[in-house]
């Protein structure tokens, strides 16, 4: 490690640092824009400038051998179909089909649905002393929402979200078996959603999972096909896990920050015409996914320093999202800011496809509790940080809640 980087330190595994990243992410930004981690072995960018080009230069960094760090380090093979971990061709092909049944035409028609599901979980709550964030509402709608799309009986979604948070939780200091964790979890998905894709084709509905079994795409021979069963499997097992865990987290990171920012929160009950702006300065705040990585395929220079061909460097967009030479104030949470853009979503090939339905859930989310609660406090002494490779968030978050009159 080079001298400006010696006392400098950011380490993906560690609670502490994961409880409040920020300030370790600014040292990173200001002394050591290029960071390298001897005990993972990997390199890092922090800055906006850097982290949103290297999210572009698909050719230099690839996703083809994971975007999370252990994937990587591993060399877990990545299943077909499963487009956070592809390049193109095969990459554009498969996110074409996706493309053209996750419609922005099809999430609009879902809010309705979107908001019965929020009044479900908080109608019985009005006028108890509160309610929790995760629990009565971040693990209840985006579950009770994807399973809808995806057509998953409501009496099964509960245990398939619960398998897929399971695989996701991150022990202190050490870095994930993926090879072995990944592997599981891959077989249970496959078992879950197995005897869903065999129903649905002899049962067709309108949901995602019967255009999937339906859909036909030019794969990377030019052959016109439809997709195979293991990659159906692998589609739905993604569609599954993103649509619960990044939203459940944006749901939790809304009760949080608005209890830290009362004066923000108190506006946004008097206004909710603010909530679509707010919803996307949390994004840009407390990015549910703020670490993206990537595999070097040819030696790449920045900030002088050389990154060779075979390492690993990570993407962190969730700093990036702070970093005053992009925001002016990035540290303050402020619901009137104009944003331009932020890279919670990414941003390039990779960009989320799920960003329209992430968007309308955190909004009506937003909405609903507002409906229903003029202010909140956070119970501290019952609130718990979730701890995953992968998303950043709650585990649990209790309110103390005013109902509106």
């Amino acid at each position: 490690m080079s001298e400006i980087t010696a006392d400098v330190y950011y380490d993906p595994y560690d609670y502490t640092i994961d409880d409040d990243p920020y300030p370790a992410w600014k040292r990173l930004r200001d002394e050591a824009p290029l960071y390298y981690n001897e005990r993972y072995d990997f390199y890092a960018l922090s800055r906006f400038d850097d982290v949103e080009k290297g999210l572009v230069d698909w050719k230099t960094l690839i996703s083809g051998k994971g975007s999370v760090l252990e994937m990587i380090k591993q060399n877990v093979e990545m299943p077909p179909g499963t487009i956070l971990f592809e390049d193109p061709p095969a990459h554009d092909h498969h996110r074409g089909l996706l493309s053209r049944v996750f419609t922005p035409r099809r999430m609009t028609e879902i809010e309705p649905k979107v908001r019965a599901f929020c009044a479900r979980s908080l109608d019985p709550l009005v006028g108890s002393d509160g309610f929790d964030f995760i629990a009565d509402l971040g693990a209840q709608m985006p579950m009770r929402t994807i399973g809808m799309l995806l057509g998953i009986p409501e009496e099964d979604q509960e245990r398939i979200r619960d398998r897929l948070d399971a695989g996701l939780r991150l022990d202190e200091g050490v870095m994930p078996d993926m090879a072995e964790d990944g592997r599981n979890t891959l077989s249970s998905s496959m078992e879950d959603f197995a005897e869903y894709i065999d129903w649905r084709a002899d049962h067709p509905a309108d949901d995602l999972m019967t255009d999937l079994l339906n859909a036909e795409f030019e794969d990377v021979t030019g052959t016109v096909r439809k997709l195979t069963r293991e990659e159906l499997l692998n589609y739905i097992g993604l569609l599954a896990g993103a649509g619960n865990e990044t939203t459940t987290r944006l749901i939790g990171w809304t009760g949080k920050v608005l209890a830290d920012n009362p004066d923000q929160l108190k506006m946004l009950a008097d206004d909710p015409t603010l909530v679509p702006n707010a919803i996307e300065e949390l994004l840009r705040y407390e990015a549910p996914s703020p670490v993206q990585a990537r595999y070097v395929t040819r030696d790449v220079d920045y900030h002088g320093r050389t990154v060779p061909e075979g390492s690993v460097l990570l993407l962190l967009n969730g700093s990036a999202n702070r970093d005053e030479r992009e925001f002016e104030d990035p540290d303050r949470f402020d619901i009137t800011r104009r944003i331009g853009h932020h890279l919670t979503f990414g941003y390039g090939i990779h960009f989320c496809l799920g960003s329209h339905l992430a968007r309308l859930e955190g909004r009506v989310a937003l909405e609903e509790v507002l409906r229903r609660f003029s202010s909140w406090e956070v119970d501290w002494d019952h609130a718990e940080q979730a701890h995953t490779s992968t998303v950043r968030g709650w585990e649990r978050l209790p309110v103390r809640a005013s109902s509106r009159s």
